[in-house]
């Protein structure tokens, strides 16, 4: 969208926007989850052409979410549904609009379906003897507070100093809808914040707090991290070629951390509580059987012989 384009949407549509940004803050979405909802919005806005947004229907949010996925997926029109079902949640809290029509629309299961992608604990092991150079040892903690506690990449990004309580051995992680979750720490990974702590670059602003800077001071975007990540991965996939095509990210790591506590046995209610779920729903879809184990249970059935 251009400049030109988004300026006349927020002429044609200014009292909505205020609402749905004021709304978006009031209810603790993180800085990330707002732009991307905002920039969903003005796209959905842009496809009313001037209808006033309390007069538009089921057939205009269909209309343009059938136009979105012309050129992305279903993620992507999830998360286009998920934006604009929040706009108008957001109109009907202040009055602005009496029905919500992105509800009368269902998400895709195409992709609720779908197995997450996650590492096996050997190949975890394995992506971690990549990290290499002169910050390793930051970054293997990032990896390690990913893989084996289950942050998410915010999480990570979010981390201050003052979250880390070594006396308890446990981190304070602010999660999804500014909701705070502490986890106990392995001993491994407190002993390697501890030593990240020590190593830590002396940031320009006496002020940051922040636990993971970069080489300039700052604290490490979202961005920054992901990228280390990618740089990773790509190195573990060139010496493991059966897995090229597997689309490995931070959240994969965090699907990884899922699943190994599952396969131990550790109960489902815990595993949502350590990955800050609100709903066991969203624990279930790790839940999925390999194999192996499917092979293992059926060795155990004894299946007569006859005749």
């Amino acid at each position: 969208m251009t400049s030109m384009n988004k300026h006349y949407i927020e002429e044609i549509y200014s009292e909505p926007i205020q609402a749905f940004t004021i709304w978006m803050k009031q209810s603790g979405y993180t800085e990330a989850t707002r732009k991307e909802y905002m920039r969903e919005v003005y796209d959905y806005l842009n496809s009313l052409d001037e209808l006033a947004v309390e007069r538009a229907g089921k057939l205009n949010v269909v209309s343009f979410l059938v136009s979105k996925r012309e050129s992305a997926g279903y993620r992507t029109r999830n998360r286009s549904l998920s934006a604009i079902r929040s706009f108008y949640a957001s109109l009907i809290d202040f009055e602005l609009a009496t029905r919500n029509p992105a509800m009368e629309v269902k998400k895709s299961k195409t992709e609720k379906n779908k197995n997450p992608v996650y590492l096996e604990e050997r190949d975890l092991r394995s992506v971690l003897t990549y990290i290499e150079g002169r910050y390793r040892d930051r970054n293997l903690a990032i990896f390690l507070l990913m893989g084996y506690c289950g942050l998410r990449v915010g999480e990570v990004h979010r981390l201050n100093l003052s979250h880390f309580k070594k006396e308890k051995g446990t981190l304070e992680v602010l999660g999804k809808g500014r909701k705070w979750n502490e986890i106990p720490l392995p001993d491994l990974v407190a002993e390697y914040l501890i030593k990240v702590e020590a190593e830590r670059i002396q940031p320009y602003s006496s002020k940051e707090d922040a636990f993971f800077v970069s080489q300039k001071g700052r604290r490490l975007s979202i961005r920054q991290i992901q990228k280390i990540a990618a740089q990773v991965f790509d190195a573990f996939k060139r010496d493991h070629p059966q897995m090229t095509d597997m689309k490995l990210s931070c959240h994969k790591l965090r699907h990884s951390f899922a699943t190994m506590l599952l396969n131990n046995n550790v109960d489902i209610r815990i595993v949502k509580e350590l990955l800050g779920h609100a709903s066991i729903e969203t624990t279930m879809i790790y839940t999925h059987i390999n194999d192996e184990q499917k092979r293992s249970a059926m060795t155990t059935i004894e299946v007569p012989r006859v005749g």
